[in-house]
């Protein structure tokens, strides 16, 4: 089984119209060249800094979730919408909301694990300033399949990536801001080795890099296939990068290295609360 996936490697400028109006025709415009799944960056339509976030923020059905709904309706397509500041009373979460075909949300996933960093030499950012996290363990289910989603800083954190793997997903979609620290020592790293850790495809989307940016991402959108090799590899500029999706990798590369059915549950076991 095939899967054509489209990675919206997109600029963020401060204008949020204009990023949501760019994401939507970049979502078209793959559509146009068979994409079945679009994914967009992680805060996709405001700018990666926490004195943006609650400016930035809408409540749940808000004016750029309706947007992702209606490219989604009108082209056929599932939208993996990146995230954005979602708004709920007092708090602000950085979620990412998943829209099928007829325009309908089957997923949102508020990013569990928020990135408070305080690198010697490196950066310092604190997420938690702003956000609060999320509680759920998120996947959402496609004629492909089941499908995982967390959100960058999440998937430093096997446990979530397995449990998504319990549930069934065969791939899992990442939407992140990895940075010129994080990003040259660990992404490709990470992105390898979730997908030999649970025999699935892992797709990471970034924005691309702004240096005059307070938050530099490192850009390099990511898949890799169930055997742990680099199938697409962006650099850090603006793109839009087609992949296609061996599924049937999924199956053949657990039946050859069971490293999923030899688990060893008599001993240990990992389990949701």
């Amino acid at each position: 089984m095939k899967l054509k996936i489209a990675q919206i490697q997109m600029s963020v400028t401060t204008e949020r119209e204009d990023n949501v109006t760019r994401a939507c025709g970049q979502i078209r415009e793959a559509a146009r060249q068979g994409a079945q799944i679009a994914v967009l960056p992680e805060m996709f339509c405001c700018p990666y800094e926490n004195s943006a976030f609650r400016p930035y923020g809408e409540p749940l059905g808000g004016p750029v979730q309706q947007a992702l709904a209606q490219v989604a309706r009108e082209e056929k397509i599932y939208v993996v919408g990146g995230s954005l500041p979602e708004l709920e009373g007092d708090q602000v979460y950085n979620t990412c909301f998943v829209y099928d075909p007829e325009g309908k949300c089957i997923a949102r996933h508020r990013k569990m694990h928020l990135f408070d960093i305080n690198v010697a030499g490196g950066q310092r950012f604190m997420e938690s300033d702003t956000f609060s996290p999320g509680c759920d363990v998120t996947t959402f289910d496609t004629p492909w399949g089941t499908m995982g989603l967390c959100i960058c800083f999440d998937f430093r954190f096997e446990e979530l990536s397995r449990l998504m793997t319990l549930r069934g997903a065969r791939v899992i979609f990442v939407p992140a801001a990895f940075n010129m620290t994080t990003g040259p020592a660990h992404w490709e790293l990470l992105f390898r080795q979730r997908a030999v850790d649970n025999q699935l495809f892992t797709v990471g989307t970034s924005p691309a890099r702004d240096v005059n940016a307070s938050y530099v991402a490192w850009g390099h959108s990511i898949v890799c296939d169930p055997w742990g090799t680099v199938v697409t590899h962006c650099d850090e500029t603006e793109q839009t990068v087609m992949t296609e999706l061996d599924l049937d990798r999924v199956d053949s590369i657990r039946a050859q290295l069971p490293i999923l059915s030899a688990r060893r549950e008599d001993v240990y076991s990992m389990i949701e609360k």
